[in-house]
């Protein structure tokens, strides 16, 4: 109640009032809602920030999966112990701080297009771009991503993939048709992750993706610096925290729905 009911209700309270000499005024009006809803920029920046949030909930899922699924089945313990502790690790740093060093690392001067250049490629344009974008999305969320993956498979019944070796699949066949439909909840829910993370994010679009086209974030603060127009960034919120709940809705509806219609 006191981190996401009450902040939520300040928000939708403060979409409807007015800013007058700069100063938020208490009121009741459906102006900040027209204006953001019926302007091309504020669809175009919802498409984009959704668009890009789906590509890198799918790629951070493809991506993370074999790690996740080698450390579930193939690795020793030990080693997964490791693995486990060096994901983690990087939740102790500050995302800003990495998201800066990627800033180095994929520059025009930076560390790869240094490599490139002895293999006689590139310079190649790799910030300010949404390749730039995802890769700082991928840095937030990849690590939390393996390790959802890596609690579902884990917990995958290893007698139903001896059963299906049994019976003749190959491990490319036992993977597609027991272990990921076996590990279908946890699977689900970490793109859901990975979806809400980048949503939401400001860091990556706004330092390593260029800010154009803008997201939803920047979008925020494009409209608390234009005349400190909190009502329409809350529109812009409001309608962000909408979203994200119909998405979470929506992947829990799919990761434990038809499990509930078999039983």
């Amino acid at each position: 109640t006191a981190f996401f009911l009450a902040p939520l209700l300040v928000l939708i309270s403060m979409s409807f009032w007015v800013v007058k000499n700069y100063r938020l005024t208490p009121d009741f009006v459906l102006k900040n809602w027209e204006r953001m809803f019926t302007r091309d920029y504020f669809w175009a920046a919802y498409l984009h920030t959704f668009e890009l949030a789906l590509l890198v909930a799918v790629m951070a899922s493809v991506i993370a999966f074999p790690a996740a699924h080698y450390l579930a089945f193939k690795a020793r313990p030990a080693t997964r112990r490791w693995a486990m502790f060096l994901l983690i690790t990087p939740f102790f740093t500050s995302y800003l701080v990495r998201v800066y060093s990627w800033k180095i690392i994929l520059s025009t001067e930076g560390v790869l297009n240094v490599v490139f250049g002895w293999l006689g490629l590139g310079p190649f344009e790799m910030l300010n771009n949404t390749f730039g974008a995802c890769v700082g999305y991928l840095t937030l969320c990849l690590p939390l991503v393996i390790l959802i993956q890596l609690f579902a498979l884990s917990n995958v019944n290893r007698d139903l993939i001896g059963a299906a070796h049994n019976l003749g699949c190959g491990p490319l066949r036992t993977t597609f048709t027991v272990t990921i439909p076996a590990a279908r909840i946890g699977l689900i829910l970490a793109g859901t992750f990975a979806f809400i993370l980048s949503f939401g994010d400001y860091v990556s679009p706004a330092y390593l993706g260029g800010g154009k086209p803008p997201t939803m974030s920047i979008l925020i603060v494009d409209q608390t610096k234009s005349g400190n127009h909190w009502p329409r960034a809350s529109v812009v919120a409001v309608t962000m925290v909408v979203t994200l709940i119909v998405v979470l809705f929506g992947s829990l509806f799919a990761a434990y729905g038809r499990s509930g219609g078999r039983k």
